[in-house]
């Protein structure tokens, strides 16, 4: 196992994320604790010693869960992480009441690492909002040693991320992005690592296999990289991705069922970094798999839009929406946007159509994706 160096800390460069463990049945709270407890034993027996869940994961029971699983080892041979839940905006009073239930959930007198969780459009006033006193509250479990490193996770924008740690970026000790090589350019995760390594801060890494969607790929792809490397899986392309980019200390990755977990171990055993011939060839893979809408961001549109709407940035998240084939970020990002400035307002008048240099059907788009949006 690769290990990563943190304030004197050595910690696995796999963590195990608890998001996606196995499950007894399509219910997501229904989980196989027993294949998970055996899972858990495999991996600190192969080195793994950070396990990262959530108190909304698999409806709640994830931090149970990875909390009694990890119960049988020795308190100080692990690392664990868990986050306050401010995705919903419900909770932001209840910062102290979640802390303390989240210590009983996972049997644990304090967290190695604890993070404010999902950092985004929704909730970014009500995270820097002093009358909840999230910070404050956290700020003082660390100082009673109940939280030993406080970070954030992020799936919002560049501009939320510098928001944020512009308030609160000297209390941070390291941050949680999506990042793989499809996000690279997708979601822009490469300026946001170059925001974070302005702010000193370590990256630890969520979505490595973007939900699974890099395990397998084309066979015409899938052979492009085999003519590269040909003892290298294709998951494990991903990873060695990840290990390419200064300043990633921590890799999750929701493993789901056993052979995933061997597989990575095994993958984790060694640091192959890509060299550029190989960057480059994978960076060609993430442009035409994720190749959508052909908006340059040129805003030529937005002076022509009798409503005002941020049509670059619809035409961003329907590609985002479209090529995940749903999920949360697109919707997610649109929560924070009045409703008279939602793609759905269009008014179909192809002002923006007759200046767009790429000659994109605009209200064709946005009528797609309001109607997505509402399925």
């Amino acid at each position: 196992m690769i290990y990563k160096d943190l304030q004197g800390l050595k910690l696995s460069a796999l963590g195990m994320g608890c998001m996606r463990l196995p499950r007894s049945s399509a219910a997501d709270g229904d989980v196989d604790e027993v294949e998970t407890a055996r899972m858990v034993d495999y991996a600190m027996s192969h080195g793994v010693n950070y396990y990262d869940t959530a108190w909304g994961y698999h409806d709640g029971k994830s931090e149970l869960v990875i909390g009694r699983a990890l119960k049988k080892h020795p308190r100080d041979s692990f690392y664990l992480a868990t986050k306050f839940p401010g995705y919903d905006l419900s909770n932001m009073p209840k910062v102290r009441e979640i802390f303390e239930k989240q210590l009983e959930k996972c049997g644990v007198d304090y967290f190695d690492f604890y993070l404010f969780h999902n950092v985004c459009e929704m909730n970014i006033d009500a995270y820097l909002d002093p009358k909840y006193g999230i910070l404050d509250y956290l700020l003082e479990q660390k100082a009673n040693g109940r939280i030993r490193h406080l970070g954030f996770s992020a799936h919002g924008s560049y501009d939320v991320m510098k928001r944020f740690l512009d308030a609160y970026g000297r209390h941070m000790e390291f941050c949680q992005i999506q990042l793989n090589y499809i996000d690279w350019d997708f979601q822009d995760a490469k300026a946001k690592v170059e925001l974070l390594r302005s702010h000193g801060l370590p990256i630890w890494v969520m979505e490595p296999l973007r939900g699974g969607k890099l395990a397998t790929l084309s066979p015409a792809d899938t052979e492009a990289l085999k003519a590269l490397r040909p003892d290298e899986t294709v998951p494990a392309w991903a990873f060695r991705f990840l290990q390419s980019i200064p300043g990633v200390t921590m890799v999750l990755s929701g493993m789901s069922d056993f052979q995933q977990m061997e597989s990575n171990i095994r993958t984790f055993e060694t640091d192959r970094p890509l060299d550029q011939k190989e960057m480059d060839a994978l960076l060609s893979i993430a442009a035409h798999m994720t190749s959508g809408v052909p908006c340059t961001a040129c805003h030529y549109c937005t002076s022509h839009c009798p409503m005002g709407l941020d049509i670059p940035l619809f035409m961003k998240l329907y590609n985002e929406h479209t090529f995940t084939g749903g999920g949360f970020l697109a919707p997610m990002a649109l929560q924070a946007l009045p409703a008279d400035k939602q793609p759905s307002s269009c008014v179909g008048c192809r002002s923006c159509e007759a200046v767009c240099p790429q000659q994109i059907k605009i209200p064709d788009i946005l009528a797609d994706f309001a109607a997505k949006l509402k399925g």
